[in-house]
């Protein structure tokens, strides 16, 4: 299982590739706040990287394999793309159209396969068995879970004064980077109501399958958070919190008005439970995940 050593290496080995993402401290409504602006990451959110830590962090295969939602995807394309080596990634039909679009501009070959993530990730676990493949799981790897967490050991090294972290969560890759990375810090896992995989496994104690039904389906959308990021999770100082569809998406306008900050419906999710007064903390700071969306206006 990894620990905060990991991510320490993780943020040496991904240091010359990836954008170190600025924090903005603002306050809203009168009451402060630190927002993480990881959506302006190169390729459009976090999950870079995880698949660069990945890559870099074993043998080079000849080909790499993933499935994704979208964003994983396009993290897995745009680290590829900068270590030279060829990618496909299977994803849902149900993909957005910007993001299928911008995988495929990343120099990866696309593969639409099934109706869900859990379809998408069967059919490219099978390709991945091909010589010289590696399939690169989206949230349950080690080396992509520390990769996700130097997201927060950014945030605590140029924040220290923040005393919660608050995350949006789908498979619970960043969740359990932040975890390791948050120096004791309280982690707030925010999670759609209808798309809430960890919410139901901490209820269970274990990871259960669950429904999916959000406007934030295509970056939280996992059925199932992943036994290694739930095993970490478990054990931390972990607060789960759900938020409506209305309330992110008035949260993703509240970040347009207030800030001129575009960024995707999951990337919305926790900064909608502090909108509502629902974080715990006296600053926490809020990670904006993604800005993998399609062309936007405001909600009526």
């Amino acid at each position: 299982m990894p620990g905060p050593a990991a991510v320490a290496a993780a943020q040496a080995t991904i240091a010359p590739y990836i954008r170190h993402t600025p924090l903005l401290r603002a306050e809203v409504d009168g009451r402060p706040l630190v927002l993480k602006l990881e959506h302006l990451q190169l390729s459009g959110s976090f999950k870079l990287r995880g698949a660069l830590t990945a890559l870099l962090g074993g043998d080079r295969p000849d080909h790499v394999v993933t499935a994704s939602g979208g964003n994983h995807g396009l993290g897995v394309a745009t680290a590829a793309g900068l270590l030279d080596l060829p990618a496909t990634v299977y994803v849902p039909e149900t993909v957005p159209e910007s993001k299928a679009r911008r995988i495929e501009q990343a120099g990866a070959r696309l593969v639409r396969h099934g109706t869900t993530y859990a379809e998408a990730a069967a059919a490219a676990t099978d390709a991945a068995t091909e010589p010289g493949a590696r399939y690169l799981p989206a949230y349950d790897h080690p080396d992509v879970i520390a990769g996700q967490g130097t997201v927060a050991a950014e945030v605590v090294a140029e924040a220290p004064d923040v005393d919660a972290v608050a995350i949006a969560v789908g498979g619970g890759g960043l969740a359990a980077g932040t975890a390791l990375a948050a120096g004791g810090r309280t982690i707030v896992a925010v999670e759609p109501e209808h798309c809430d995989a960890l919410h139901r496994a901490l209820a269970a104690g274990e990871p259960v399958d669950s429904p999916v039904d959000s406007v934030a389906a295509s970056a939280l959308g996992a059925t199932r958070v992943g036994d290694l990021p739930f095993a970490i999770l478990s054990a931390a100082p972990v607060v789960s919190l759900l938020v409506t569809d209305d309330e992110l998406l008035a949260a993703r306008d509240r970040l347009w008005d207030e800030f001129r900050l575009l960024v995707e419906p999951a990337a919305a999710v926790p900064f909608a439970a502090w909108l509502a007064g629902r974080l715990p903390g006296e600053l926490p700071c809020i990670v904006l995940c993604g800005a993998n969306t399609d062309r936007w206006a405001p909600s009526p």
